[in-house]
């Protein structure tokens, strides 16, 4: 199933003969071995030869030396480097800290800093509140991992985690002029990332969980709330919840069925499916099935985690025992978010008629898309080479937004549901279709409505501080997204 990826896009510099066909050669070639072409440049020209830097893209590091050697083969033509560009993406990281006043002169400076800014701390100093107009804090995240369940790669530790902190910190600043920075702790102790947590509090706004491995996740979060005075989001959970909320409330208007009505299964039950279930009960589900790797969680069994017993609880209601494949006969709508390849056409073909699947496991979804299709009406998944991408980064950029603007102390679930609402509202009648039920990343005002719809329901559920935004500056973001 896998596709030539821009994750996986290559340059190589190629010296060919300077004959007419030398390019259309090279094309070929590359085409012939797979690979998707998105350049073709001539960087040096001699009489006897060309140099060509052939950009394409592959589906993995062996797939990109076949097409090395395909050039390689064939008649003068010598491959003389291969770049990767993801890496030379990420060459020094992806981020730095740019002042945001001048430091011209010794004016600028004793303002900046000292003399002028004793007087900044000593009112900070008697008024603690103050620190959230008068430094970093107003407008900061901190992207706090221990990298213990990084992307689909597991435990890899903090520093391997760091390029995916970097990047999420990126995002936060694109879509939404929020300074994100990463916090990659060496520790994967529970106690020892809340104390860390709470002890660098006080620089930031709002913090953003993420990548860490279930059951611990829950408690972290659930402890960094009760002790924190502002917002704790745990994008794993409620980023993926909201989007996927966002996705499926638009999936039911194009099969043209109700969310009370309509059969849910859910496989997986660690972070994302626990909030995924929590959020469409919010909503009005109330015909839910979750299924873990031994199948449907339901009340006759006996878990050992909070969790898995809430779930048992307050799904279910039938008592169904059976499989994931077995619970799949006749139902509307599967949601997974758990292992690759674990459904066939077989069981997407049991569903009933109109159904919806959501194969949301990344890189590798739980069912081929394409597969899926021939049966289901709307098909999604977590990938950006197929339609109907359900990604985070259209929740959490707009969500910190509004939380930040409005000085908000929690997160609440009305707010988590309002910006699943904007979302969702982003794709009007005249665009909706079973291709396309969620916006693109790339709509400028996906951030900003998320940003109103959760400042206003910060407001009605009390949790706001600000009566007014401190500092949106979603829009020039966006301008240049």
């Amino acid at each position: 199933m896998a596709n030539p990826s821009p994750g996986n896009s290559i340059t190589l510099r190629v010296e060919a003969p300077s004959s007419f066909s030398a390019t259309s050669e090279l094309a070929a070639a590359v085409g012939a071995a797979g690979a998707a072409i998105t350049a073709l440049d001539v960087t040096e020209s001699h009489h006897e030869t060309l140099v060509v830097d052939v950009t394409c893209n592959t589906t993995d590091d062996a797939h990109a030396a076949r097409v090395k050697d395909a050039l390689n083969a064939l008649d003068g033509v010598t491959v003389q480097h291969v770049s990767d560009r993801t890496f030379l993406m990420h060459l020094g990281g992806k981020l730095e800290v740019v002042p945001k006043v001048p430091l011209r002169n010794r004016d600028d400076l004793s303002r900046a800093y000292t003399p002028g800014v004793a007087r900044v701390c000593l009112a900070i100093a008697e008024d603690p509140a103050a620190a959230r107009n008068l430094t970093v804090k107003r407008n900061t995240v901190a992207v706090v991992t221990d990298g213990s369940a990084v992307l689909g790669l597991g435990n890899i530790g903090p520093a391997a985690a760091l390029p995916v902190m970097e990047g999420k910190a990126a995002l936060f600043k694109q879509f939404a002029n929020v300074d994100a920075w990463p916090v990659c702790l060496d520790t994967q102790d529970t106690e020892e990332i809340i104390r860390t947590v709470k002890l660098l509090a006080p620089v930031f706004g709002g913090v953003n969980l993420e990548d860490i491995a279930a059951p611990r996740c829950f408690e972290i979060e659930a402890r960094l709330r009760e002790e924190l005075d502002i917002p704790v989001f745990h994008d794993d959970q409620h980023g993926t919840a909201i989007v996927t909320l966002a996705a499926l409330v638009n999936a039911l208007r194009v099969v043209d069925k109700k969310i009370e009505d309509v059969r849910i299964v859910v496989s997986g039950v660690g972070a994302a499916g626990s909030a995924i279930i929590q959020l469409l009960k919010a909503q009005g589900a109330r015909h839910i099935v979750a299924a873990g790797r031994s199948g449907a969680i339901h009340k006759g069994e006996a878990y050992n985690d909070q969790h898995r017993t809430w779930i048992a609880e307050n799904t279910n209601q039938e008592g169904f025992s059976g499989s994931l494949h077995e619970a799949l006969v006749g139902a509307d709508v599967f949601i997974g978010v758990s292992a690759p390849n674990i459904l066939g056409e077989e069981h997407v073909a049991s569903m009933a008629k109109e159904a919806i699947v959501f194969a949301m496991a990344n890189p590798t979804p739980e069912v081929d898309p394409a597969i899926a299709s021939r049966h289901a009406a709307v098909v999604a998944t977590g990938r950006s080479d197929f339609p109907n991408q359900i990604n985070n980064v259209l929740a959490f950029p707009g969500l910190f937004r509004g939380l930040l603007d409005v000085g908000a102390s929690d997160i609440t679930p009305d707010m988590l549901v309002a910006a699943a609402e904007a979302i969702a509202n982003r794709v009007n009648d005249n665009e909706l279709n079973a291709s396309y039920i969620i916006p693109s990343i790339f709509d400028p005002h996906v951030t900003a409505d998320v940003a109103a719809a959760v400042a206003a329901a910060a407001h009605a559920s009390n949790v706001a501080t600000a009566a007014e935004p401190a500092e949106s500056a979603a829009e020039p973001a966006l301008a240049s997204a």
